[in-house]
């Protein structure tokens, strides 16, 4: 069902068949059917992005014989003179002409047909700038093979860093953006602040075959990654690797990244930056100047060229950032909880799930946890420090959730109220690396004890496991039952004067 709406969203863009059988890899006689499927509804994108996809599956996977009446010639043939009249407008291109007719007529030819049929009509084109990109089509990215650097400001180590750029094919807008990486984080992240640069989202983005993108590269069609394809479709754009072999395919941008060499590179060598914010900072100051600088020989700029051809032609941003998605496998341990091994912290999960090998999803913000398909958790990513346990409640056996309502500050209070002994050893025990139940259960043996055996005889164990380095209901339940806890301390007992005694000689005997 992706591809189905992918197909009909290129469709809507005034794409023909065969380059939609390209980029999404669908036989073009599938292609036709589905957007004949797509033309009987007679609804709107939008309309179509809220249908479920089982009712798409039942309005396009239909299988019987689709016969097309053939009325198209008449309608394009009344079409055509106010179309072409359409041309005569300043940036107006064929690709919108196109969009006009196939408003006015739904069922009409693909692209390529009424582009055969406007082009018989028209004698011969008007002389104007010619525009080797379509408006809002493409929007192509790299990084540069020559390496930025940033200093360190407490040892001055060097440090180089990549130069992502991108280009709008049509006019030529550019961005450029320093980063850590290449790795798949930095390299989405680069294209997302691309988009938010131009404010709005080109059909497609050409990346090279970079790992960062693309898990397999190929002549005809490469296949993208998972995190950079869930990119694409949260933009509602699509992934578009150039060709293997075929350099002329990312020739805009390379020619940017040689410009970019002579315009932002060379200056920004002049100085010295102690961070890769500092270094953007400069660089956008830099980069406003090549946008807006006439391009040779023509009485114009990039940034004017977007204003007036391309700006209005690039589809809305999503109000929402991306969030990259990793993925990782965890055993749910006898606790209820499992393990982000990024992070060494435990999430819980319903106790019944106990035992169970559970995939974890998690980005920067959050982390859900999935039974098969079915999400079973959903928490905030926690950063702080402790906690190494994060719990809900409702996922405890209900003969656990008991201890849901304790907490050190409890335990430290009831202490305090007994003696600043007993609470310094509670303190103790919950400092231990252990799961915060077995703690919480050993501070609740300690405390109970004493109204067993009163305040005093707790202090006592206390100060004598304390003086163990022990820390443990265990250890001061021993000291009680076997009463070591009324053995004073060396330090409490009494010195011994030396008696009086005839044969005992004084120190004066010595002298």
């Amino acid at each position: 069902m992706i591809t189905i709406r992918q197909i009909v969203r290129l469709y809507a863009t005034g794409r023909g068949t065969k380059y939609i059988s390209q980029s999404t890899g669908v036989a073009r006689n599938t292609v036709k059917k589905y957007l004949y499927r797509y033309a009987q509804l007679r609804i709107s994108i939008e309309q179509l992005d809220k249908m479920s996809d089982a009712h798409l599956s039942k309005v396009f996977l239909v299988k019987e014989t689709i016969k097309i009446a053939d009325k198209r010639a008449i309608d394009v043939a009344s079409k055509l003179p106010l179309l072409a009249t359409m041309l005569k407008k300043r940036g107006v291109t064929k690709g919108m002409v196109y969009q006009k007719y196939i408003t006015l007529c739904p069922d009409g030819y693909k692209h390529s047909a009424f582009l055969q049929k406007l082009n018989m009509f028209v004698s011969a084109a008007k002389p104007s700038m010619r525009m080797e990109h379509k408006a809002g089509d493409k929007m192509f990215v790299d990084y540069t093979g020559k390496k930025l650097q940033v200093v360190d400001k407490q040892t001055g180590e060097l440090q180089d860093v990549e130069v992502f750029v991108a280009i709008l094919g049509c006019s030529q807008l550019t961005f450029v953006m320093a980063m850590a990486s290449q790795q798949k984080e930095d390299f989405i992240m680069g294209c997302e602040q691309a988009l938010h640069f131009y404010g709005g989202v080109p059909l497609a983005i050409v990346p090279d075959n970079l790992r960062s993108a693309v898990t397999k590269a190929s002549k005809y069609e490469s296949k993208l990654n998972d995190n950079f394809a869930a990119f694409a479709e949260h933009y509602h754009t699509f992934g578009f690797p150039t060709r293997t072999y075929k350099p002329k395919d990312k020739a805009l941008v390379e020619g940017a990244v040689k410009i970019i060499y002579t315009t932002i590179f060379s200056t920004i060598d002049q100085q010295v930056y102690h961070s890769i914010e500092a270094l953007n900072n400069a660089i956008l100051l830099l980069l406003e100047l090549h946008n807006n600088k006439l391009l040779t020989g023509q009485p114009y700029s990039r940034r004017q060229q977007f204003e007036e051809f391309e700006k209005q032609t690039l589809q809305p941003l999503n109000p929402y950032r991306f969030e990259l998605m990793t993925t990782q496998l965890s055993t749910v341990n006898k606790y209820g909880h499992v393990l982000l091994s990024t992070d060494k912290r435990y999430y819980s999960v319903p106790f019944k799930l106990i035992g169970k090998r559970l995939k974890i999803k998690y980005s920067t913000k959050t982390l859900s946890v999935y039974d098969d398909t079915e999400v079973v958790a959903v928490h905030d990513r926690f950063y702080g420090k402790g906690h190494k346990y994060i719990t809900v409640q409702e996922h405890l056996a209900s003969q656990h959730q008991y201890l849901s309502e304790w907490n050190p500050q409890k335990f430290m209070a009831i202490a305090t109220a007994i003696d600043e002994v007993v609470a310094n050893y509670i303190g103790k025990i919950l400092a231990r690396e252990m799961y915060p139940e077995q703690s919480y259960k050993s501070c609740s043996g300690v405390l109970n004890l004493a109204k067993r055996v009163g305040n005093q005889r707790l202090i006592n164990a206390c100060k004598r496991a304390d003086s163990y380095s022990l820390y443990n209901y265990g250890i001061i339940d021993q000291i009680l039952r076997s009463k070591a806890d009324f053995i004073a301390f060396e330090d409490d007992m009494p010195n011994p004067s030396m008696p009086s005694h005839d044969n005992i000689r004084g120190q004066d005997y010595y002298e």
